[in-house]
């Protein structure tokens, strides 16, 4: 880890650090393997924010979204039945299964919206994505509760998928899969007594979840189904985890990512500006390796993409020089969201 430098981007060394991603898996990250959509996800934003999207040539972008394609679960030919339809992790588990075991095979709402952003952020049309599969499959996953199980073979399911699912629906145009009042009263149902928001209801309080219930309450135009108190407890609760970087939860070490969850969460309430903008940026600075390239989430430990990702993400939301800007509530730059309202605009001509 290098310390010199610190307050300067090394540009050119976190492209070749997200290239890296986009050609190998580092032995260091074998045991992602099943979720390397998301690796992908964190390499290909990445570089979309540093402006450089460019530096992936147009072979390897059409490889890319060829092999995020081979991992859209269609329809049963069965019975043709959707609700296990979405996109897969990995080509590891991109396999035919045998009649017996093919309700293993289903897609992951992580999957499918990191999947998704890969192909905006790339340029597809998304003229391949089964639309009405893919919003029966996050239909399947809503529970009576309000939120989302992760996938339909058994699986976790809390703030995160909920989030998800509400990406999905958005970029697709389509909100028929997911039921938003039930979604708010589940959100609303899981803001604690210091007004953080959970996982789950009578949980601890959690910086990354907020974001999610709060990205999700703006997907769906239900900003204004929060009280004032609720709304002014928020707003503290989240200033109050700035240290000199952001921390997650109260008592907790400060951490890159919650320079993105934690200040994207601000920037929805419009409230980032209250925060110190100086101190956030030294820190995140800290973690950077000018050598290799790279963040991480605390200084002198090792670098990951998603660190660098969110690290990048969050000073682009301060209006770091050199950082496209990003859609705080999709977690995309305002370039590949342009590409995606012209693909909205031409589903509605079609229509």
């Amino acid at each position: 880890m290098s310390n010199e430098n610190l307050t300067e981007l090394a540009h050119r060394q976190h492209v070749k650090y997200f290239m890296r991603f986009l050609n190998i898996l580092p032995s260091s990250l074998s045991s992602h393997d099943t979720t390397r959509v998301t690796i992908a996800y964190f390499s290909v934003c990445g570089l979309d924010v540093l402006g450089s999207i460019s530096s992936i040539a147009l072979e390897l972008r059409e490889r890319i979204i060829d092999w995020v394609y081979q991992l859209q679960v269609q329809p049963s030919k069965e019975n043709g039945d959707m609700s296990s339809c979405g996109f897969q992790g990995s080509s590891t588990i991109n396999i035919d299964l045998g009649a017996a075991n093919s309700h293993y095979r289903c897609g992951h709402l992580a999957m499918t919206y990191t999947g998704l952003c890969i192909l905006l952020t790339l340029g597809d049309d998304l003229s391949r994505i089964n639309r009405r599969a893919l919003v029966e499959g996050v239909k399947a996953l809503q529970t009576e509760e309000g939120n989302f199980a992760a996938t339909l073979s058994g699986c976790e399911s809390d703030m995160r998928f909920v989030y998800c699912a509400a990406c999905i629906s958005y970029i697709l145009d389509d909100w028929s899969g997911f039921d938003v009042p039930k979604a708010t009263d589940y959100i609303i149902k899981s803001i604690n007594y210091d007004f953080g928001i959970a996982q789950c209801p009578e949980l601890e309080s959690h910086g990354g979840t907020t974001f999610c219930a709060l990205a999700t309450l703006s997907l769906t135009n239900q900003l204004d189904k929060l009280s004032k108190e609720q709304v002014e407890g928020l707003k503290r609760w989240l200033l109050f985890r700035q240290v000199d970087g952001f921390q997650g939860r109260p008592n907790k070490s400060v951490d890159t990512c919650y320079s993105f969850w934690v200040g994207a969460s601000l920037k929805i309430l419009d409230v980032l500006h209250m925060t110190n903008y100086s101190s956030n940026r030294k820190y995140v600075y800290e973690t950077q390796d000018s050598v290799v390239g790279g963040f991480s989430k605390w200084p002198d430990t090792c670098t990951d993409p998603m660190h660098t990702y969110l690290g990048l993400a969050g000073l682009s939301l301060i209006g770091e020089n050199g950082l496209l800007e990003i859609i705080p509530t999709l977690n995309i730059t305002n370039r590949a969201f342009d590409h995606l309202k012209a693909i909205h605009q031409k589903w509605a001509s079609e229509s």
